[in-house]
């Protein structure tokens, strides 16, 4: 795949605003834009310096339809490897399709979805999982995934990648080598070496394949279900960590007949709060559409939060007989999800009952380290934040704090699984002694999955399927 023709596309967001941005990448994007562009010191376009900015109008048969500045990026020092314009004119709608149709009549083509990163790829400006990681960067909202992109697009996890394929192919090459001296048995791949290599190769995918657990969550956000009895304070609680008034709260049981989700950033993590129906038996057909909904909520999230009415408990002690009836459903279907026990309202009740509260509550079968207690009271707010730090300690954040690299792609993570099954192939076959051969097939085939990551190894419709997913003018 060779794209020669000239794209352009706005680089900025459709509609309204102070400026646009458009982009025009080709080997022929200066000579085009150039005699539509008069600069106001009366320079020619295209015998400007690359890396510059020009002040001008962009005029056509006479007619100025703005003034810009006009950027020149000569290939193939450019994002895209080729000759880039980019225009910055004011901001609206009208103005911008203006030019837009100026160029499409004179030699440019608007641009498909990530277009010009492809061509970045295509030109050896990025390799293929650092092309990927711009659609991360883009789509980042908050501080964990935008960093894992930051460290994706700056070549981290190839340049690892690449380290490896390379050692690899070099140990090919030797046995591939004995393959032709075949009848007089010699060893050009020092095995001891090999075997050595081939441990340090699978350490290093064990370690990335391991990453995908939280890198997936990091990107996606991690969802957390807010479950409990109806009326026990869960919308209240919703709306206080996210600061707003998201969910309708009353005092009316059952007032949730759905699930309620928003997101917000805790220590730089995004998490995505369910607000769900409360758990009851009913005879409500809504309702109950809602309660199935909420054990399917249960099942999707990272974490459940349950809820407590300390108002209640203060009044009857033995509702904590049903309190466990209902925790053990949960632990006993969802054993290793991370569950937090919270008893609300606790502002509105004597230190006393507080007690016996969170005693019970902290003597309530299953507890370990994915089980925390705490006394809260949402309508004030008392308790959130350390519920925030309970939340933000369920996520293992320690490879993101030592800026190790962390998979957040499942194409990535797939091509390491089938990797690390062609290395522990070769190692057995070591480990048995069988012929070179047999071997070369393997560490072929592991080779070729690492460069399915990179995108030494590609196809049509794998690039197409990946870029696809860009938004239109990068």
């Amino acid at each position: 795949m060779k794209l020669q023709d000239t794209i352009l596309a706005l680089a900025t967001p459709a509609g309204a605003g102070a400026i646009a941005v458009i982009r025009i990448s080709g080997k022929d994007a200066i000579d085009i834009t150039t005699p539509f562009f008069k600069s106001v010191s009366g320079k020619k376009l295209s015998e400007q310096k690359s890396h510059t900015i020009h002040l001008g109008h962009i005029i056509e048969a006479k007619k100025t339809l703005d003034e810009v500045l006009v950027s020149i990026f000569k290939g193939p020092n450019s994002y895209t490897g080729e000759n880039v314009i980019e225009i910055s004119c004011h901001g609206s709608p009208f103005i911008q399709q203006e030019i837009l149709q100026l160029f499409l009549r004179n030699g440019c083509r608007m641009a498909n979805a990530g277009e010009f990163t492809l061509r970045a790829f295509l030109n050896g400006k990025l390799d293929l999982s650092q092309a990927e990681a711009v659609a991360d960067l883009i789509a980042s909202d908050n501080e964990a995934s935008h960093q894992i992109a930051m460290q994706q697009m700056r070549g981290g996890f190839s340049g690892e990648i690449k380290k490896l394929r390379e050692e690899l192919l070099n140990f090919a090459s030797l046995i591939e080598l004995e393959l032709d001296f075949a009848e007089e048995d010699v060893e050009f791949a020092n095995r001891t070496e090999f075997k050595a290599l081939l441990d340090k190769i699978q350490l290093v995918l064990k370690r990335l394949i391991d990453s995908f657990a939280v890198g997936n969550v990091i990107k996606n956000g991690i969802p957390v279900a807010i479950v409990g009895e109806p009326n026990v304070g869960k919308s209240t609680l919703l709306n206080a960590l996210l600061n707003e008034e998201r969910a309708i709260v009353s005092d009316i049981a059952g007032t949730t007949r759905d699930t309620i989700e928003d997101e917000i950033s805790i220590g730089g993590i995004g998490f995505r709060f369910i607000d769900t129906a409360g758990i009851r038996d009913t005879k409500d057909v809504v309702e109950t559409i809602g309660i199935k909904k909420t054990f399917e909520k249960i099942e999707q999230s990272q974490v459940v939060v349950y809820l407590i009415d300390s108002l209640k408990l203060a009044q009857d002690k033995s509702e904590i007989k049903n309190i466990r009836v209902e925790l053990e459903k949960i632990k006993n279907k969802f054993p290793q999800k991370p569950l937090v026990i919270i008893a609300n309202k606790t502002d509105q009740i004597p230190d006393t009952l507080k007690q016996f509260i969170e005693s019970e509550i902290n003597d309530i079968p299953g507890h370990n380290d994915k089980t925390k207690a705490l006394l809260l009271a949402a309508k004030t707010g008392l308790g959130v934040e350390e519920l925030k730090t309970i939340l933000l300690n369920f996520v293992n954040t320690g490879a993101l704090r030592n800026n190790e690299t962390i998979i957040t792609n499942s194409r990535h993570y797939d091509s390491l699984l089938k990797a690390l099954q062609e290395i522990d192939k070769v190692q057995e076959g070591v480990a048995h002694e069988i012929s070179s051969d047999l071997l070369a097939i393997d560490i072929r085939q592991a080779i070729y999955h690492f460069g399915e990551i990179t995108g030494e190894i590609t196809t049509d419709d794998l690039l197409g399927n990946i870029f696809a997913n860009f938004c239109i003018g990068k």
